[in-house]
């Protein structure tokens, strides 16, 4: 086995900006993921935990109709904005028990979670489960691997600096400032996510699901609309549905980016062990429980992706046995606090940035082309 690790020249970036192509020995590390599964296994992080995910999806039925009681009770008013902003948190709450499903954390049989990850997803959030689940499968199977994670795949964001010197017309100019504007823009992420999502069901060639999908994403969208826009002036209407869209990509962005995001990235011909893939990729948010829940366990990313059917009650426990190898192996594991990582992902995100700009932007580039 080997890698190279080719550092970016500004050493004081740390992992932010490394890149792992293949040239240079790390320790032999091929049993590592074998020897610390094997101490889950028998610690027992991998049961099921019914009663945990039982307690979670009453608490989010009480706020559902908590919104639905305040929506009934508040009328023609513009405090219906609170409530469109709560059920664009307990939507996003609803899509991280999707995610759970869907990687088979809650019932006991694969078929049974995608069932339940379908109607969630689809029924209840409103996003294609078919869709979400092939480009999170490929993201988990190689985590920032250019050319391989659609996660790190040009969008409005560009996450490689060769995406960003491509960069042309409006998304140029968004891509100079991307990390000032990544905050900004993930207002517009929940409307995004529900359009991939069709455009994944409405494409040609064969698609798991499609017509169950469509039927529950159009039954949704009838459930939660009608309501809206019979009981509220069209202004007010519109207004509600803007609030819920932003919260909800707001949320969901602002939990899913500091799992990976200015993290190593690795080349595509890059060899490495699935144990150092996984740890070296990505970052945890320190915080315990409270981070559990804001996050739906994402907060415990290294865990999530070494053991992806682990409940997330047990990440806690599993991330003390997976630190104790990382210390014996003298592989990275990072952690840092949640306004610490979105500092990171901003500071990566401009710095990738710098290649949409013109080289004349660069005061020292100027300079020496005065000279």
């Amino acid at each position: 086995m080997s890698s190279t690790l080719t550092a970016a020249p500004h050493a004081h970036l740390g992992p932010i900006r490394q890149t792992y192509s293949g040239t240079a020995e790390f320790p032999p590390l091929a049993k590592a993921y074998t020897q610390v599964s094997q101490v889950v296994k028998e610690t027992g992080l991998l049961r099921r935990t019914p009663w945990f995910y039982a307690i979670v999806g009453a608490a989010i039925l009480v706020g559902l109709g908590g919104v639905v009681t305040g929506f009934i009770l508040l009328g023609d008013s513009w405090f219906q904005l609170l409530m469109a902003a709560a059920l664009g948190i307990l939507f996003t709450q609803v899509a991280f028990l999707a995610h759970e499903a869907a990687h088979r954390q809650i019932l006991s049989g694969g078929p049974a979670n995608a069932r339940l990850a379908r109607v969630l997803a689809a029924g209840v959030v409103g996003i294609s489960y078919a869709w979400w689940d092939s480009k999170h499968t490929r993201h988990h199977g190689n985590p920032n691997r250019v050319g391989k994670d659609p996660d790190i795949a040009v969008d409005t964001i560009s996450f490689l600096d060769v995406d960003a010197a491509e960069a042309r017309g409006l998304r140029r100019l968004i891509t100079r400032k991307q990390g000032w504007l990544f905050f900004p823009l993930l207002t517009f992420e929940g409307l995004n996510l529900h359009w991939q999502g069709l455009q994944h069901l409405t494409q040609r060639g064969p698609v798991k699901g499609r017509w169950i999908e469509l039927g529950l994403i159009a039954l949704r969208f009838a459930v939660v609309l009608t309501p809206i826009f019979l009981l509220l002036p069209v202004g007010m209407a519109f207004a509600f549905l803007g609030v819920q869209l932003a919260v909800f990509g707001v949320y969901m962005g602002a939990s899913f980016a500091p799992n990976h995001k200015g993290m190593p990235v690795i080349a595509p011909d890059a060899k490495l062990d699935f144990f150092s893939k996984q740890v070296r990729t990505s970052r945890n948010i320190s915080g315990g429980w409270w981070a559990s829940w804001l996050m739906g366990g994402l907060n415990y990313q290294v865990e999530h992706h070494l053991f992806p059917n682990m409940p997330r009650p047990h990440l806690a426990q599993a991330r003390e046995i997976v630190r104790d190898y990382c210390a014996t192996l003298d592989v990275p594991y990072t952690e840092t606090t949640l306004w610490r990582s979105y500092g990171i992902v901003i500071d990566y995100l401009n710095r990738v940035g710098l290649a949409a700009r013109d080289p004349f932007d660069c005061p020292a580039a100027a300079r020496f082309g005065r000279a």
